[in-house]
């Protein structure tokens, strides 16, 4: 098994996740089994409890783990479902070694960071790999080498370069290489200063990616080469694309792959891009174009609704349409304004969240894409929404609402699922990962899907009322996705509208760039027609 490790300097935000992810890509393409994984330097055990203003989207695996957004685009690239074993935090290491002492598994030893902490460290580097079976297994370092946080990262995978032979190690690190206009000319200190660092840890970097703004001269290039002691085609380019899809045919051109294979003795067959190279033509070369309405809650930050935004995109490239997202603030949505908001609007959706603050908005989305059969999307959060708007405007029932936002209300149509309360833990305790769902025949959904039987990944505490179920069927909703034994419900749409339909579940983690989630493929089709019809 191979070892890549991917570290960053300088600044954070330099393209870490999308070197390791098109790395992924590339070296799968080669015929290769690859497995990425994430480690972060933050204490908290997951990112399941943290503000999506501080860390954007938590993407959900297969086996239910709550981790970082840039798991997501190891999915999109590599398409491979990752696992519990590809993300690490800080906390999860302490909290592994304190329960193992606690349990008397160290014999009475001082617990310390070396050995005790780097072994936990390695042991999860080692486990991703084994439990996928994996030939290559990409570990991209969270944070800038010099933080306080990493240092037990950078000090855990120096051990595994002594503890494994030398071409089964190979150590990539991103770092910057500005551009200053005014002299014109590009800087290498900063580089220089971030490389040494690193060897300071004991790690010596085998390639560096070079974020910068356009190509390196090859004077450049040499100087980096000497003073930071790699081979001068081990200097590698990494220029802002118009896609993040095209970083991987961007990176190959500079022979990324080939390198890599050379420096951990891989087979180096002829790699194939072709495929990839027609998805990214058709990202190009799309002819028509349709506006969507995303209402959020932190719409301020964009990579809250990350899987969201790239599945939208997705529904695009497989529907020849640019997609334009409009990022509408749920608090600004009243019955006055939502025309005015969504005049130029051929489709609504409405992602995940949590709390209350936005909710009436989001209702009034949905009841003006129902009344004005607008196609709208719901996911999970958006589904509840759904249903409660349905409730008040349909069934007449003014106070309908959840017991997540008004405990008070006499018809909660949206409530606990069972074993959920006030009482338990927040983190990690909701309806977590892959469960399967049943297709009603005939419905949308169906439609959709072009199957039975189907299973998603979930991250939810409320589910639909059951005992609104038959006064809901009555007026017109189709309760078309139920859990297997019919207890849950998972999905739920309007008849008579062209498309209006809400999940309980996440499709936006399983869409792919080159194999779009057919739900969000379908809605951006139904936005397409509304468009041609007006």
């Amino acid at each position: 098994m191979k070892y890549i490790f991917v570290t960053g300097g300088v600044v954070s935000g330099l393209g870490k996740g999308i070197t390791a992810a098109s790395l992924g890509r590339l070296l799968k393409q080669r015929g290769l089994k690859v497995i990425s994984q994430k480690l972060d330097p933050y204490i908290n055990v997951d990112p399941g409890t943290m503000s999506p203003y501080q860390h954007g989207e938590v993407f959900v695996t297969e086996d239910g783990a709550e981790t970082d957004l840039d798991l997501g685009h190891y999915e999109r690239f590599i398409d491979e479902n990752l696992n519990r074993y590809s993300n690490l935090t800080t906390g999860k290491v302490y909290w592994n070694v304190l329960q193992k002492e606690r349990r008397g598994e160290y014999l009475g030893e001082t617990v310390q960071i070396i050995p005790h902490i780097t072994n936990e460290i390695k042991r999860f580097i080692y486990s991703v790999g084994e439990h996928a079976r994996a030939d290559v297994v990409i570990t991209e370092i969270g944070g800038t080498v010099g933080d306080i946080e990493s240092q037990p990262f950078i000090e855990a995978i120096r051990q595994i370069s002594i503890e494994q032979r030398k071409t089964d190690v190979l150590f990539i690190h991103v770092t910057l290489v500005p551009y200053i206009s005014g002299s014109d000319e590009f800087k290498s200190k900063p580089t220089q200063h971030s490389v040494k660092e690193l060897q300071n840890c004991g790690v010596r970097p085998d390639i560096i990616i070079a974020r910068c703004d356009k190509p390196l001269p090859d004077d450049v290039r040499k100087k980096i080469s000497l003073f930071c002691n790699v081979r001068s085609d081990c200097v590698i380019d990494s220029i802002t694309v118009e896609s993040l899809y095209e970083a991987p045919i961007m990176l190959e051109n500079q022979n990324f792959s080939s390198i890599v294979c050379r420096l951990l003795d891989l087979p180096s067959d002829e790699i194939n891009l072709n495929d990839w190279i027609e998805m990214v033509e058709r990202i190009h070369c799309r002819s028509k174009s349709v506006n969507i309405a995303l209402i959020g809650k932190y719409v301020k930050l964009h990579d809250a609704y990350l899987s969201v935004r790239e599945a939208l995109q997705h529904g695009g490239y497989e529907s020849d349409a640019h997609v334009r997202i409009s990022w509408i603030e749920a608090e600004e949505i009243t019955r006055e304004s939502a025309p005015v908001l969504f005049r130029e609007t051929d489709g609504i959706i409405v992602p995940g969240g949590f709390g209350i603050r936005g909710i009436e908005g989001m209702v009034e989305a949905v009841r003006y894409a129902r009344e004005n059969n607008i196609p709208f999307f719901g996911i999970c959060l958006g589904m509840q929404v759904m249903v409660m708007e349905f409730a008040r405007n349909v069934l007449g029932y003014a106070d309908a609402n959840s017991r997540e936002f008004d405990e008070k209300s006499e018809h909660k149509v949206i409530d606990y699922m069972m074993g959920q309360s006030d009482e338990i833990d927040k983190g990690g305790t909701m309806r977590l990962g892959a469960y399967p769902c049943m297709i009603r025949e005939g419905t949308l959904l169906a439609k959709c899907y072009g199957e039975r039987k189907i299973q998603e990944r979930h991250r939810h505490r409320y589910e639909f009322n059951n005992a609104y179920r038959k006064e809901c069927e009555d007026r017109g909703m189709v309760f078309c996705g139920v859990s297997p034994d019919g207890s849950l419900v998972e999905a739920t749409e309007i008849s008579g509208n062209d498309f209006h339909l809400g999940v309980q579940y996440h499709p936006e983690f399983k869409s792919r760039p080159n194999r779009a989630h057919p739900l969000f493929r379908e809605f951006i089709r139904a936005a397409i027609r509304k468009k041609e019809r007006h």
